[in-house]
């Protein structure tokens, strides 16, 4: 099955200026680090937070991370329906040994449209509580803390007077980026890049634009594809997939960056032919814009910079003659492009290729993987914990050992693979 591209223009095809920004600083997670995510229904809907542990698994596929979802609808920095904070924080943080721990709550916690100054002063208290609890148990726990994803005041009407609610949400960032600092704790702001989003898109289009955050607090999963690349960003993610520069003319490698390639073949700057090994896969992205079908995330893409900051896999050929050349990997189209657009650049990372077929499966496998925890802690350990059921820890290690089984076969099915790729004049 071929993946039709949809409507991703030749801006997000073609590589910027075909170059690729130096590396960023060293990323933020180690090997074997063991990531919780924590908040109220936002992360509870496991989608900000699935698109982040995809990145991570696809494009440092050696780190080994663990990750769980831990968050609970309704919840403030007091607790909710899973429990008060304290239970909350050793059930479903402390017993997993995290060495990363991320904290987004604040939607629930400002009341929408009754609040008062007394909700900030809890909030901040409230907070305070968490990071000193979390880190009193595991002292070198690595916290960063979120600013709240945004209450849309962009695509309709305020609710709240004079500024809107999501000004409320501002405000507790603001809190927390001083927090941050004071605390020596790191920060992430999900707020500012979803909101730019909203504003550029409902300029383009206001009936689509409302779909990103369709209840104005829950985004969809355009919103959280932006949400986790404010994550990623802040903790230093790589741009870049791979990148490769060949002189047709020459037969000559100019680049290769995280890729080796091997069995090179130019014939008078009209057909190239090559192997190539990435060190990692891109993001599905063309996978999931087959599935986009009121074109949401068609919209927030053209309306953000996520390939530019997550997925660039520009691949450049120079010294071609003047024509139209068809790129195939093995034996699948990719596109074709004129020698101009190929000398410029075009971005693999958003086409239909077996790179990103396979990180689409990965996609699947880590949907799999994080629905049976979901299912181990929601329906069974938490509902049933105080039934003294003689088969209770049983049920939960078999859930616990059959997430391990799709992690094994997600580390298996996520390792590089070679491909023929083969350049040639268009039909």
């Amino acid at each position: 099955m071929k993946f039709p591209i949809c409507s991703i223009s030749l801006s997000l095809l073609l590589a910027t200026g075909a170059a690729v920004a130096a590396p960023p600083d060293k990323f933020y997670l180690h090997p074997n680090d063991t990531v919780v995510f924590y908040g109220d229904s936002i992360t509870d809907q496991r989608l900000y937070t699935m698109l982040t542990e995809l990145y991570i698994v696809t494009r440092y596929p050696s780190l080994n991370v663990r990750f769980v979802h831990s968050g609970w609808g309704g919840d403030r920095v007091s607790g909710g329906g899973g429990g008060p904070i304290d239970q909350r924080l050793d059930r479903d943080v402390l017993t997993y040994k995290p060495t990363v721990m991320t904290i987004m709550l604040g939607m629930n916690d400002g009341r929408y449209t009754n609040h008062t100054p007394a909700d900030d002063d809890a909030y901040y208290a409230g907070y305070h509580h968490i990071v000193e609890t979390v880190r009193r148990a595991i002292p070198g726990l690595r916290i960063t803390v979120i600013e709240p994803s945004p209450f849309d005041d962009v695509t309709r009407p305020i609710t709240m007077q004079p500024d809107g609610y999501n000004a409320v949400l501002v405000k507790y960032g603001d809190w927390l980026r001083e927090h941050a600092s004071e605390a020596n704790v790191d920060f992430a702001d999900l707020n500012t890049g979803v909101v730019a989003v909203l504003k550029k898109a409902n300029a383009t289009d206001a009936a689509t634009a409302q779909k990103i955050l369709p209840d104005r607090v829950h985004p969809a999963l355009a919103g959280h594809l932006i949400m986790a690349e404010q994550l990623l960003k802040a903790w230093n993610a790589r741009a870049s997939v791979s990148a490769v520069t060949i002189d047709a003319a020459t037969g000559k490698i100019e680049q290769s960056d995280f890729t080796r390639i091997s069995d090179l073949h130019a014939a008078s700057g009209s057909t190239v032919s090559w192997n190539e090994l990435d060190e990692s896969l891109p993001l599905p992205l063309a996978g999931m814009l087959a599935a986009d079908r009121d074109h949401t995330l068609d919209l927030t893409l053209r309306s953000s910079d996520i390939t530019e900051a997550l997925d660039e896999q520009p691949l450049r050929i120079t010294g071609l003659s003047a024509g139209r050349f068809t790129l195939t990997i093995d034996g699948i189209i990719a596109g074709t492009w004129t020698n101009t657009e190929l000398a410029q650049g075009v971005n693999l990372a958003v086409l239909d290729t077996p790179m990103s077929r396979q990180a689409l499966k990965i996609r699947d496998l880590t949907v799999e993987r994080i629905d049976i925890h979901q299912q181990r802690w929601r329906t069974v350990q938490v509902p049933l914990q105080d039934l003294n059921l003689e088969h209770l820890s049983e049920a939960e290690k078999g859930l616990d050992d059959l997430e391990a089984d799709i992690v094994k076969n997600r580390q298996e099915a996520v390792q590089p693979r070679p491909h023929a790729f083969l350049l040639s004049p268009a039909s």
